[in-house]
């Protein structure tokens, strides 16, 4: 079984997303045949960086937040990258966003500082979930109980929570994705 069929909307910012985990979880799920939508803030050129740093790649957007809605997508994956992940948090549209996908039971995978955003959102309340270890004291203040692995799977809210803590643990975050999608893991 593969993911043909299947969309995921990617939400990112229009700077500071880490590069690896834009990049690898949406080259993953299309290796996996999943179609993939990049929603960025504005229709805008999207610079990645490396590390919080370094200039990595540049991506231009599908659509932009604002114009999306979580009905023709059947998950929601949010990158990390320190800047990207404090104005996604804030970010009504974004925010609106996973709600909507957690609202229907479609999985919400988060990685690195991704989880900044389920905090703002609600998500993170009675959920056992993982992040970049920074990020513990913000998740358990929100009420959910943060793990040190490199991949934490929740379906005891009502739809599947995925959460990584950094970029060493894509390939099982990406595989965690494809899993809860129903395909094959073909990594």
């Amino acid at each position: 079984m593969s993911l043909d069929g299947k969309n995921v909307l990617v939400l990112t910012t229009n700077y500071g997303t880490e590069q690896d985990e834009l990049e690898k979880p949406m080259a993953a799920l299309r290796e996996a045949g999943a179609g993939v939508t990049l929603a960025a803030q504005k229709d805008e050129p999207v610079q990645t960086l490396v590390s919080d740093r370094r200039p990595g790649s540049v991506l231009h957007p599908d659509t932009t937040l604002a114009t999306v809605t979580a009905d023709a997508y059947d998950a929601v994956v949010v990158p990390g990258g320190t800047l990207n992940a404090d104005r996604l948090r804030t970010d009504s549209e974004a925010r609106r966003l996973v709600s909507a996908f957690a609202e229907a039971g479609k999985p919400v995978a988060a990685v690195c500082h991704g989880p900044w955003l389920l905090v703002d959102s609600g998500l993170a309340r009675d959920r056992e979930l993982t992040s970049y270890p920074s990020l513990r004291p913000d998740l358990e203040n929100a009420g959910g109980a943060w793990r040190d692995k490199e991949v934490v799977v929740d379906t005891s809210g009502g739809h599947p929570l995925i959460t990584s803590r950094k970029p060493d643990d894509l390939d099982a975050f990406s595989a965690a994705i494809i899993d809860a999608l129903g395909g094959e893991n073909r990594g």
